[in-house]
């Protein structure tokens, strides 16, 4: 195995990695924004 190609494949894994991270940071932020927008709008209809 040459080292390489080993470190090129550790680059384009890392990559994917975080990109994979960075997804589900967005999802994340997106759920607890729409969460509290929703929520807001739940609790002014129940009064």
């Amino acid at each position: 195995m040459n080292m390489a190609n080993v470190e090129i494949a550790l680059e384009i894994m890392a990559k994917g990695m975080g990109g994979i991270f960075v997804a589900i940071v967005v999802i994340m932020a997106a759920v607890m924004v729409l969460g509290k927008i929703t929520g807001k709008i739940k609790d002014k209809e129940e009064e």
